[in-house]
Parts: C-alpha cells; structure tokens; sequence
C-alpha cells in the first residue's frame, strides 16, 4: 500500500504530458490562443490600443459628427453621440472580458467545494448538494439573471459578474463531483485514505490535481458563454448601465440606427465575435485532449 502511494506522489501523470503533445499540433489552438492574448492586452491597457488612431479617451464626443462614416483617424467612425467608435470597442473589451473571468472565477470555486464535497463524501452530503445544485439548474441561465437584475438599482461589472454566477456554478459543480468519484477510487488516494493522511491534505495534493482538468477545459467555455450572456443582458437594458462602456452597451445603442450607421453594430460584433469564438476554440481543443478517444 505504502508503494501504491509512492508511486501515486513520485511518478509523473502521464496525462498532462499527453494533453500538450495534443494541443500544441493544433494550429487553431495557437491562432485562437494568439487572438486571446491580444484581446486581454487590450483590456488590461486599453489607452495604447485606442490612442494608435485619433483620440484614445472614448468620451470625447463631438455631435456634429454624430453616426459619420468611418474616415481617416477614426477607422470605425463615429456613433449617435459623435463618439470614436473604435476608442469605444477597445476601452469596452475591459468591461465583456472582466465580467466573463470574474463570473467564471466565482462560479469555479463555489464548483470546486460543492463537487468536490459531494464526490469524495458520498452518502448524505452527496445527496443534500445534489439537491441544491438541481435547484439552481431549474432555473433557466438568463432568465435567472433577468429576475435578480430586475431587483437591483445599480448594475456594476461586478454586481453583473456574481448575478451570473449564481446560475453558472451548477453545471461546473456536476462536472467536479463526476471527475472527484473517478479519482477517489485510485490506488494512492486509497493508500492515502488508509494512511490516516488529513482529507483536506487528500483532497488538495492528491484529488483535486487530478481532477481539474476537464473541468477547466469547460471553464473556458464558461468564460466565452458568459460574455455573450453579458452581452446579451446588456443590449436588452437589463446588464451594464451607462457611463460603463461595453460591447453589449455598443450594441444596444446601434440597434436604433443600423440601417443609418451599420458601422456602430459591425466593429463591436467582430470584436465580441473574435473573443468568445477563441475562448470556445480553446476549450474545445482542451477538452478533446483531454479526452483519451480524441488523441492520435
């Protein structure tokens, strides 16, 4: 038993060794990879990005030039107000990406202790989560944000984030308690069991690593689902609010003069579009590679 354990804590999983050897022959891996990466540059330092043409502040606005065409120094034109749009779409990727990694974040860990609870306890702590998690799974994603957003009076990257989550931990949580009951039945979590080691100790150093995996690669296509929910929230006047600046805030206000000025829809959709296609793209080869069917 003794040797199981050694062997369970000396050896190398093979498996993350096998998850890259995967991932990194997949050219849309590193094209999605490198649109993501520009992405979060521009939300992390978006005055650079925004100050390459024209005016960087998106709030210098100019109605004289209200819903004009794109011209030289403003490669996106302008929208209602007279503002750059392109300023507008660089300093909005800050307020879409946020609000996907904060949910993401929150829904990650309240996944982790409910699943990984209720898949290594079993018995009457399995079934008492497994009952609150189907509670939340009842209630539709965005229809639960839209009745808890409709109750607040202000609406906040972050308030936005943890209504989100509160409806995005479940399906997380399903993943986490599946992947902890495979893993607890390994012979050096039983050694360790046997050994009297402490089950947080267990759980961190021995479960938990060896379980996550798939569950990140979901996570990833949490982050991309929740942006577009953000999105949509938003561009139905039930998300962010003015003077926030977003790609859901920018759809909204093109909606009204599409027809007049398709520009205002067409560059925050392309840049909404880039992010959430490559956070998909990402999880989707993640998750394959995960997966020991899907390797060559």
């Amino acid at each position: 038993m003794t040797e199981a354990l050694t062997a369970g804590l000396s050896v190398e999983d093979p498996r993350p060794r096998g998850v890259w050897a995967t991932v990194r022959r997949r050219v849309l891996f590193w094209l999605s990879l490198a649109v993501l990466s520009i992405m979060v540059l521009i939300a992390l330092a978006p005055e650079p990005f925004a100050g390459l043409f024209g005016n960087p502040d998106p709030r210098v606005c100019e109605l004289g030039r209200s819903v004009k065409p794109p011209t030289a120094g403003h490669p996106f034109g302008f929208d209602v107000q007279g503002c750059d749009v392109y300023a507008n779409v660089i300093h909005g990727a800050r307020a879409s990406i946020t609000v996907g990694l904060i949910c993401t974040a929150i829904a990650l860990g309240i996944a982790l202790v409910v699943g990984t609870l209720a898949g290594y306890l079993g018995g009457v702590v399995d079934s008492i989560l497994a009952r609150l998690t189907d509670v939340f799974l009842g209630f539709p994603f965005l229809l639960g944000a839209i009745v808890v957003l409709n109750t607040l009076g202000s609406r906040s990257v972050i308030t936005v984030a943890v209504v989100l989550a509160l409806f995005a931990w479940p399906t997380l949580a399903r993943l986490v308690r599946t992947s902890v009951r495979g893993i607890r039945q390994a012979e050096y979590v039983q050694a360790a069991t046997a050994m009297g080691l402490p089950t947080g100790r267990i759980l961190t150093q021995y479960v938990l690593p060896n379980a996550i995996g798939p569950v990140l690669a979901v996570a990833t296509l949490t982050v991309g689902g929740v942006i577009v929910a953000e999105s949509t929230l938003t561009f139905l006047g039930l998300g962010l609010r003015a003077p926030s600046i977003s790609w859901g805030l920018q759809l909204a206000s093109a909606q009204s003069v599409f027809q007049r000025a398709p520009h205002m829809l067409i560059y925050p959709s392309i840049f909404l579009a880039a992010t959430v296609l490559s956070l998909m793209t990402i999880g989707d080869v993640l998750r394959d590679a995960i997966n020991p069917r899907a390797r060559s």
